[in-house]
């Protein structure tokens, strides 16, 4: 990116702030304060990730004597045994071993299984709330919210209870307006959108006129959609695509 100066050379400042230009052409103020902030809160948190490091390294020095792991704790378990042989015969042990592992198992399965739904849930809530709420399908998206969700809806996680958005990369996407910091809900969605191969035939035609613009096919009336666009989606996108009256075309 590069700084956006005007026709005296001078830097373009907007709101105290001097204005680059990224890669993508988008203009955008940088505020230095609230980067330096950032910057010094994850020197902080580098702090704290050393010294972890470091606690952890002395705890396992205690351990430095052992060579094979494996074999120190299959001796452990063989001392466990010869003194419960002491009260009772190792095989009825086993067997008691045997049951209480059973039935945790069956809790553990229980509880994965309400755990499962109740992510479910928090997702669906979550980020099922976000694309229907958005301000950035409604006033530039030509497609239900429920079509957008069916295409992006993967690139966005729960972390920390926070919703975070992925590139097509792996990547987080962080925001441009504030440095150092993840994006939010519309500004990763658009981001993300603007990747998309297929952005013109779901984004809201621009209002401009002449040889130059271009409506999307939502907007022209039509309702056809490019085999490509079709097969990248899920399959409830592709469920209510057709329950549309979608027409797939190549």
């Amino acid at each position: 990116m590069k700084l956006k100066l005007d026709a005296d050379g001078k830097v373009v400042v907007e709101n105290g702030m001097p204005v680059f230009i990224h890669d993508d052409g988008k203009e955008i103020p940088f505020d230095a304060p609230a980067a330096l902030s950032k910057i010094t809160a994850l020197n902080g948190e580098a702090k704290s990730h050393r010294e972890g490091k470091e606690a952890a390294e002395a705890q396992l020095a205690k351990f430095s004597g052992i060579e094979d792991p494996t074999k120190a704790l299959e001796a452990i378990q063989l001392m466990t045994k010869i003194d419960q042989k002491r009260l009772i015969d190792a095989g009825a042990v086993d067997q008691v071993k045997a049951e209480i592992t059973k039935s945790f198992q069956t809790q553990l399965d229980e509880a994965n299984g309400k755990s499962s739904k109740l992510e479910q849930q928090l997702y669906q809530e979550m980020i099922g709330g976000r694309f229907n709420g958005s301000s950035f399908i409604k006033d530039k998206v030509a497609i239900p919210a429920d079509f957008v969700q069916a295409r992006f809806g993967q690139a966005f996680k729960i972390e920390d209870g926070k919703v975070v958005a992925y590139d097509p990369s792996g990547n987080k996407v962080y925001s441009r307006t504030k440095p150092g910091d993840l994006a939010d809900f519309d500004e990763a969605l658009e981001f993300l959108v603007e990747q998309y191969p297929q952005k013109d035939h779901i984004l809201k035609s621009s209002g401009a006129s002449g040889g130059g613009s271009q409506q999307s096919q939502h907007q022209a009336g039509q309702k056809t959609m490019k085999r490509d666009a079709f097969d990248s989606l899920d399959h409830t996108g592709k469920q209510a695509a057709l329950k549309d009256g979608v027409s797939i075309v190549d």
